[in-house]
């Protein structure tokens, strides 16, 4: 094989692996009942295909390759540890004799990677491990993209990672999807890392991006996974929809120059109609959530031809209905912001002033930045650029920082 064609094949195991990574670490998981373990073994099958592929060429199934390959050292690895020898007896055995079937389509995801989702996500973990832990396995990034998403060290990152799977282990979490009450709770569990992780993407907290697409491409991802293997439950389909509303923005969020660029301001011919077609069909789907309300009032501002044209009333409606069910101050903040436009900046002011004390907005850069924005469209003009610049002085993201300050100038 000529250099140009290894190189070439080297590219292919990499993509191919970064695709099927969270399959093969599902189907290993099930055979070793350890994600670490499984994890090592998918990179033990990585190793390989790069070792035979430049050599023996790409073959026809690559991903049902890969599987195959990790599943017959899982069983290696069973047979040779007489602690596994039950496992092997009820396991290994059969999964020996049936080779895996390769996966019929890309789309065609088996139970095996939602048990990984649900086990990623156990509460028995931090919330910062479970994210942390669920990029690597499902979303297939390595330590230092995660670490850069999140502006760690790649030490603490691999860390989280390596005590989050240690912390598994040690509790014995089974390699299943719970049932009734357990599965109720460890779902909300999986939305909320998910929800988490695109949040990150949509809006860094920090750094000189505000938009990280991959992880938002990751959690949008994992969201649809959800939605086709759990095709009943109807706050899956609310999350899907809202990630799908609010992707479909993303084109238009920034100008060339990676500046913010205000909902006021967007170009609407920008955002996305086929996500916001999928966003349509998965609200259909949705409840009465707190996840289907979110997406409802980002459907609202899907249906907006232009930013005049936001049905505002509806949308402070549905915040309300939104505070009812997960009461929080920063729920109360958007509900101002809504107010605001539906009865004037007055009325969304009062709101907003209720909230300069709780302590939970206390370093809150968007506290500021949205009672500055309705000081300004008061006539309050010194009042509003105090307040610019404490919301700059409060974030950590570089771009929000700049367009803060630019806005305390023209003030």
């Amino acid at each position: 094989m000529t250099a140009a064609n290894a190189t070439e094949a080297t590219q292919t195991v990499e993509a191919v692996f970064r695709i099927e990574s969270a399959r093969v670490i599902a189907g290993v998981a099930r055979i070793v009942r350890d994600v670490g373990i499984a994890e090592e073994l998918a990179q033990d099958a990585l190793i390989a295909a790069l070792e035979q592929w430049p050599e023996s060429g790409v073959p026809d199934k690559p991903g049902a390759w890969l599987m195959a390959t990790a599943k017959h050292r899982a069983i290696d690895l069973v047979r040779r540890k007489e602690t596994y020898a039950r496992k092997l007896a009820e396991v290994g055995r059969a999964l020996e004799d049936v080779p895996p079937p390769p996966p019929a389509d890309p789309d065609d995801i088996d139970d095996d990677l939602l048990r990984l989702i649900f086990t990623a996500c156990h509460p028995v973990l931090s919330p910062e491990a479970r994210i942390a832990l669920t990029l690597r396995l499902l979303g297939g990034l390595t330590t230092e993209e995660i670490a850069r998403a999140f502006l760690a060290s790649d030490a603490a990152v691999a860390q989280r990672i390596v005590r989050a799977k240690r912390s598994l282990a040690k509790a014995r979490v089974p390699f299943e999807v719970p049932y009734r009450e357990d599965r109720a709770a460890r779902l909300s569990s999986v939305l909320e890392v998910i929800y988490l992780i695109f949040n990150e993407g949509y809006s860094a907290t920090a750094g000189d991006d505000l938009v990280r697409p991959a992880l938002c491409e990751d959690a949008l991802r994992l969201a649809r996974v959800l939605a086709g293997l759990m095709p009943k439950e109807p706050e899956v389909h609310g999350l899907a929809a809202l990630l799908e509303f609010q992707a479909s923005r993303i084109p238009a969020r920034t100008g060339p120059d990676g500046a913010p660029v205000l909902l006021a301001d967007q170009n609407r011919a920008k955002w996305n109609r086929l996500l916001i077609h999928r966003g349509v069909e998965a609200l259909h789907r949705a409840g009465h959530g707190p996840y289907a309300l979110q997406a409802a009032i980002a459907a609202c501002h899907a249906r907006a031809v232009r930013y005049e044209d936001t049905d505002w009333t509806t949308i402070a409606t549905l915040y309300d209905r939104l505070a009812g069910l997960t009461p929080s101050p920063v729920v109360e903040l958007n509900r101002a912001v809504a107010v605001s436009m539906a009865e004037g900046p007055a009325a969304g002011l009062e709101l907003v002033d209720a909230l300069v004390a709780d302590p939970a907005l206390r370093d809150y850069h968007l506290l500021p930045s949205v009672r500055g924005d309705l000081l300004e469209r008061l006539g309050r003009r010194e009042e509003a650029r105090a307040e610019f610049e404490r919301a700059a002085s409060l974030t950590r993201n570089a771009p929000e920082r700049r367009l803060l300050r630019e806005r305390a100038e023209r003030v």
